[in-house]
């Protein structure tokens, strides 16, 4: 595809008018001020209008539990702890692996309508998920759940196995749209020797770590009763888990400590901040964090506590809760943001050519309709963006070259038939609860 006489937003996260973009064999092959010689523009195939459009990366959510489609409005108002153990891990308990499947696909549709192309998803029933978005064409670090309380090898736990045979089958598959992760849970949820063992065979095995860390304040300070005074910060450190490239969701409790742990660890942390308001977490000290040289990425969590996949939203109040809760205008700005949702999303999934409009890199793009009142007037494309637009200004969706999305239509998904699964899967598990 070639986009003609179109906005962009350039991987320095400047904006650069009236430029054409090519396309070919899944990655961007020219950026340019002028139109390619005609024998050069026809390779590129189809030519798309940019007229009062902006092209931009692609979004990567940094940290999502897909099949939680299915929970949708049913676990609500609620504090974290009585919303996992009441409500979330009973309706889990019921989740078949074709629930999972189709969850994961309406969930897909849902992401690539409001321009994310790459998720990492950490939940069960990873065969069926990893099916969903090979099928669709989405990218996906996918990680199978563990929940450990026996302080046992972890190899003597049955997931052990199961993790195994996910590297072996599906790591690198799909043309490198899937890969696998390494999952510990939380600290509450696993053990010492557990987190141990997986932090020593994902290094063996050059492979990363997705966990929970710090999301709420009884989480963070139960860990230190139970650890002598280690937050989960210092306590994972301990155990050689931040040996590894590791992506941490939340971080909202963590101390100054932690912070320079985790900038001096390389560790990438998923910010999610729509998630951790509704239930109540507080907000993450994400200015603290970049001023240190945190890698902050950007994450929707599950729908039980969001309850949607735009991620054009969590962006949105990304950038406005950090300007108030550290009463500085001038924090977290659209440039930063914007990275924080595309750059170091794909930074944190491993992913070293996305994230980014530029030469060579992996063309998962998306264009935005900036014809609507909301962008009117032009001053700054960056700041309407971020400010102004929604994720509903989304018309098209690519993924390595590929359109999944456009206009209303979803190219590798059939939408109808993933809400009426949705729907009724939905409803047999609340019935038998």
């Amino acid at each position: 595809m070639l986009f003609s006489d179109i906005a962009i937003l350039d991987e320095h996260f400047e904006v650069q008018t009236n430029r054409w973009v090519g396309v070919i064999d899944g990655r961007i092959e020219y950026i340019g001020a002028e139109a390619p010689s005609p024998a050069e523009a026809a390779r590129y195939g189809e030519v798309y209008d940019g007229d009062e459009k902006l092209l931009v990366c692609g979004m990567y959510n940094a940290h999502a539990h897909a099949p939680m489609t299915l929970l949708r409005g049913y676990a609500e108002n609620l504090p974290l702890q009585t919303w996992l153990n009441d409500r979330v891990f009973p309706f889990e308990a019921k989740i078949s692996g074709e629930d999972a499947y189709w969850a994961t696909m309406l969930a897909c549709a849902e992401m690539l309508r409001y321009g994310t192309v790459s998720f990492s998803d950490m939940y069960y029933h990873s065969r069926e998920r990893i099916r969903a978005v090979t099928e669709c064409g989405m990218k996906m670090n996918s990680c199978e759940g563990l929940i450990a309380f026996e302080d046992k090898p972890y190899a003597e736990y049955p997931d052990c196995a199961v993790n195994e045979e996910l590297v072996r089958e599906f790591h690198g598959s799909a043309d490198g749209r899937i890969r696998i992760d390494y999952n510990i849970h939380s600290e509450y949820l696993s053990t010492p020797t557990v987190a141990a063992d997986i932090a020593r065979i994902a290094k063996e095995k050059g492979l990363g770590i997705h966990v929970h860390v710090s999301e709420t304040k009884s989480e963070h300070e139960e860990c230190k009763e139970r650890h002598g005074g280690l937050t989960p910060v210092r306590y994972f450190d301990s155990l050689g888990v931040f040996d590894v490239p590791v992506t941490a969701a939340h971080c909202v409790w963590v101390d100054e400590g932690d912070i320079d742990i985790l900038a001096e660890r390389g560790v990438f942390v998923a910010a999610n901040p729509v998630s951790n308001m509704k239930l109540g977490s507080g907000f993450a000290p994400i200015v603290r964090m970049l001023e240190r040289g945190v890698n902050v990425a950007l994450g929707t969590d599950g729908v039980a506590s969001n309850n949607n996949h735009d991620l054009y939203q969590d962006l949105y109040v990304f950038a406005l809760t950090q300007k108030g809760a550290s009463l500085d205008p001038t924090a977290v700005s659209p440039a930063v943001a914007m990275r924080a949702a595309t750059r170091a999303g794909a930074l944190s999934q491993g992913r070293e050519d996305c994230g980014r409009i530029a030469i060579g890199a992996k063309a998962d793009l998306a264009v935005l309709d900036a014809s609507g009142p909301s962008w009117c007037p032009s001053t700054d494309y960056l700041n309407n963006l971020v400010f102004a637009g929604h994720g509903g200004d989304v018309c098209l969706t690519m993924v390595d070259g590929e359109v999944l999305y456009r206009d209303g239509e979803w190219k590798t998904i059939d939408v109808k038939r993933a809400k009426a699964e949705v729907e009724v899967r939905t409803r047999r598990i609340i019935s038998s609860l």
